[in-house]
């Protein structure tokens, strides 16, 4: 129950759902429980009028006889029906509480559980897989929703019942309701065995749902490359011993709760037995009448079903702390990238790195070593390295996706961690090097990152990023949706509306970590002018892998290794006849092989 006191202060929130919520269960269960004591009532009001029917039999008074006899079991069952139509009116306004209150709880994590998944480092994203993401804010949430409602509801009601119908037990009779009772110590260990049980198999099963979501999640997602490599069987055969997996360990669970309910309904049955037998000796000695015995067996089949509903509700507490225990671990994560303490001022675009160093944790790979340089406000700056050299990196860094791991980078002179991250990303435009568009369409794809914004700036964003005749060529313009991940676009469609995105923002820095790479020499060169337009007087940062992009860049950064090799401007690289010079003559190469 430890993992559970995280729901507490919710339960403190809704106090007011509650408190007459377990007021409704309680009056509910008194209705519930009277009718038991009207029966047996009755019963002895039928045993009495069968005798004295039969002792006038051939007077004339025989029929007031029947007459009354017939009047008192119609009252006494609409009495009966009146008891039940009340108890079933409070379970109405005791489900309408706690129940609504469990869906109030539900909306409130799902929100604290997304807002959290925001707030934590693009290192968290990179060490936990999106389908477990995903399972715990849905589906494990959904245990914890069915325990803050049914499972509490169904745990007072079945207390208040239990502590009425025993005290109505003993009220009539001690010995017998003693031996009523019997059976529940066998009952109380069968459901400690129980507990243990459905704990260990529920967390296996969550564990295994979550690697079966993340399964399903990846191979959609990267769908064209299995049709691709013919690889829908082997994926086939992947995902039925995943399911198998699941499958076996949740028929595990069912077995268990397969014997738990019989086992209750025998010891409830056996309670009924005690019952006729031990009441009937005790009829026959005068200490009880018939109909307390009546009484009686309705007390234990009203126990029945809160004793079948308490195996069910230690099912749903068990799921739901194994659940909650899966939350908490993400809730109790810190991010390691926190906004700085200083005011939000406008970026000038002055950036600087000293001996920086950052190596991935979850890798190990060490992407920067001692990393020192400066760009002035205003600079075209180019980064060019082989793959693997850290360029994509130092663009993380820049942005503040990551810390590095020591070093100091500055933004217009403040350290990055002071920096108010919030202020600092708006007025960054970056285009990552893996594309991310969105299941939208193309105009709110380009206008995602600004609350307000007019068609005539999405149309001037789309020509600066040279896609808006791509755009117009389609059937419905920019109100054309797209796929997940944009699937309805080429690669170099995608680049560009990833472009226009950044571009629309009017950015005081702009980043482009090789996002040219899927367009052609012609575009990019007309992306590059309007770039020049649009950024002039404003820091560019572009990262790229052909030289011919970067030639008029105010400074070229050379990466090799996650070290600077070589900085300047292309012709000052060129006459050090260095790694610079090594990948422009090749590139030159290729470019003659290729028009040959």
């Amino acid at each position: 129950m430890k993992h559970l006191s995280f729901l507490n202060k919710y339960f403190y929130k809704y106090k007011w759902w509650i408190i007459p919520g377990v007021f409704f269960v309680i009056i509910s269960n008194i209705f519930g429980v009277i009718p038991a004591q009207v029966i047996g009532h009755a019963f002895n009001l039928i045993t009495e009028n069968i005798q004295i029917y039969g002792l006038f039999s051939g007077f004339e008074r025989q029929q007031i006889i029947y007459d009354i006899f017939s009047y008192s079991l119609f009252y006494f069952g609409a009495l009966v029906l009146v008891l039940y139509l009340v108890r079933g009116l409070f379970l109405f306004f005791m489900r309408q509480t706690l129940i609504l209150m469990s869906r109030h709880i539900e909306y409130d994590m799902k929100n604290e559980i997304y807002a959290h998944y925001q707030h934590l480092s693009l290192g968290f994203y990179r060490r936990n897989n999106t389908g477990d993401l995903m399972n715990r804010a849905t589906e494990d949430v959904n245990r914890v929703r069915m325990y803050v409602g049914p499972a509490i509801m169904y745990a007072i009601n079945t207390a208040v019942l239990f502590v009425l119908i025993i005290t109505s037990m003993y009220a009539v009779n001690a010995r017998l309701a003693t031996y009523c009772l019997l059976p529940l110590p066998v009952l109380v260990m069968i459901i400690y065995y129980v507990n243990t049980q459905i704990n260990n198999k529920s967390e296996l099963i969550q564990e295994q749902l979550s690697s079966l979501s993340s399964f399903v999640q990846e191979r959609f997602s990267g769908i064209r490359v299995i049709k691709s490599y013919v690889r829908e069987d082997h994926t086939r055969a992947v995902f039925a011993k995943e399911s198998e997996n699941y499958k076996t360990s949740a028929m595990s669970l069912v077995k268990v709760q397969a014997l738990f309910y019989p086992t209750m309904l025998l010891l409830i049955g056996l309670s009924t037995i005690l019952t006729v037998y031990i009441g009937g000796e005790q009829v026959l000695d005068g200490s009880i009448t018939a109909g307390n015995i009546a009484e009686f067996i309705v007390y234990v089949n009203q126990l029945s079903i809160p004793v079948t509903m308490l195996g069910w509700v230690t099912t749903l507490i068990q799921r739901a702390a194994a659940s909650q225990k899966r939350i908490n671990e993400f809730l109790e994560l810190q991010s390691d990238i926190k906004s700085g303490d200083a005011p939000a001022t406008v970026v000038n675009g002055n950036i600087s790195f000293n001996q920086v160093n950052f190596t991935y944790q979850d890798t190990g790979i060490h992407a920067l070593k001692d990393v020192s340089f400066e760009i002035e406000p205003g600079q075209f700056v180019a980064v060019i390295g082989r793959t693997g050299s850290g360029k994509s990196t130092l663009a993380n860094l820049i942005m503040r996706m990551y810390d590095a791991d020591s070093g100091i980078i500055e933004v217009d002179g403040v350290p990055m961690k002071q920096v108010n991250l919030n202020s600092y990303r708006n007025q960054v435009g970056f285009v990552p090097q893996e594309v991310f568009l969105f299941s939208d369409n193309i105009k709110n794809n380009i206008a995602f990152g600004l609350d307000k914004v007019t068609d005539a700036e999405i149309e001037t964003a789309a020509r600066n990023a040279a896609v808006y005749h791509n755009i117009m060529d389609f059937e419905l313009k920019f109100e054309t949706m797209l796929g997940e991940r944009g699937i309805t676009l080429s690669g170099g469609q995608k680049q560009r509306v990833s472009i226009a995105r950044a571009l629309i923002k009017e950015p005081k820095i702009l980043i482009f970590d090789d996002c040219l790479s899927a367009v052609d020499t012609r575009t990019e060169e007309e992306i590059l002018n309007n770039l020049g337009n649009v950024m002039k007087g404003k820091t560019s940062i572009l990262i790229a892998h052909r030289i011919s992009t970067i030639k008029k860049a105010d400074k070229i950064i050379v990466l090799e290794e996650g070290r600077i090799a070589e900085q300047g401007t292309h012709d000052e690289l060129i006459s050090l006849h260095g790694i610079y010079e090594d990948i422009y003559l090749n590139q030159l190469l290729e470019e003659e092989n290729k028009s040959l």
